[in-house]
């Protein structure tokens, strides 16, 4: 009896000391300036999103949330920094279909694993858009099909680096519309954007978000929305469906993700400010101009999601459709 009581005591006092423990961690967090990282260039719809939020996460705390872009591989570099960083709070990952997805199942050997990064919040999605030089011969999707077919392998459609939404999104296009194009990854959306401004290459799937300068511009022009329902953005581009292009739909989607371990405390309090942040009418009046479809919601949401994603891709690739490198 006496030994049970004494142990009663030490798991009474060990659950105190951890509930205080947990408190701390989510009063003192964030204690030093937080790390952001993007893992693409800057310029682009994520590092756009991430400077944006972070902003506001930086008035609510009184700490920096300094966007570090880390591009290459795919978003694996800049995953890779992120899922071998301390997991206390401090440094972050703009989570997207490249990073914590699809470079990782696309890889033979990626250096870090789905589950070595863990889900903060859903910060939203945006789909896909064609766009191309303006001398494109194309001016709509379904015209760049039948051009396709006409001209096997000698249409160039560029994408952000193997991996990337951009990529597997071209991948379900071409499964879709047996359209022959030849895959030109870049380091990068802004990159891609500027060869085609240049007339360098011909076409690209992106965003709305990326894209937004040039689409306004006139430097490149739309050729469809890769989406059931238009973008207000772009009342005037028709979706694929109602160019008669079915089961093509894409998206990019964007999050903030965590090294794994990081504390459950510090995760909610990022969750919840994320959370209010998105709900800003500034940043709300922003993101639509974007084309961006709002999402938030609790760490669960996220993650069920992109297990979803991950199961899509999956299936793409067992179906031959896109490669393991």
């Amino acid at each position: 009896m006496r030994i049970a009581a004494i142990l009663g005591v030490l798991v009474a006092g060990l659950l105190a000391a951890g509930q205080g423990w947990a408190q701390d961690a989510e009063k003192d967090y964030p204690s030093r300036p937080v790390r952001w990282v993007v893992p693409f260039p800057p310029g682009a719809s994520n590092d756009i999103i991430a400077r944006l939020v972070g902003q506001k996460l930086t008035e609510a705390w009184g700490q920096q949330f300094v966007v570090d872009n880390r591009p290459g591989a795919g978003g694996l570099i800049g995953g890779d920094v992120v899922a071998k960083a301390s997991p206390d709070g401090h440094t972050l990952l703009l989570a997207n279909p490249a990073p914590n997805v699809n470079s990782v199942l696309l890889h033979k050997q990626p250096p870090y694993r789905i589950n070595d990064l863990t889900p903060v919040v859903w910060l939203g999605y945006a789909p896909l858009i064609i766009v191309a030089n303006p001398k494109f011969p194309p001016n709509t999707a379904k015209e760049l099909v039948d051009y396709a077919r006409s001209n096997p392998g000698k249409v160039n459609w560029a994408s952000s680096g193997i991996g990337s939404s951009l990529h597997i999104g071209l991948a379900v296009f071409q499964m879709a519309t047996g359209a022959n194009v030849t895959h030109v990854p870049y380091k990068g959306t802004a990159p891609a954007l500027l060869d085609i401004v240049g007339g360098n290459i011909q076409l690209m799937y992106t965003t709305s978000v990326s894209a937004e300068a040039q689409i306004k511009a006139g430097r490149v022009k739309v050729l469809g929305i890769a989406a059931k329902k238009r973008q207000a953005v772009l009342p005037n581009v028709a979706t694929f469906e109602e160019q008669g292009i079915m089961n093509a739909e894409a998206i990019v989607w964007f999050g903030m993700a965590a090294p794994a371990k990081t504390p459950r405390p510090i995760l909610d309090k990022l969750n919840r400010e994320v959370n209010r942040a998105l709900q800003l009418p500034d940043v709300r009046q922003r993101l639509d101009q974007l084309g961006l479809e709002v999402e938030g919601g609790t760490a669960g949401k996220f993650d069920a999601f992109i297990k979803s994603e991950a199961a899509r891709l999956t299936g793409l690739i067992k179906a031959g459709a896109i490669q393991v490198e």
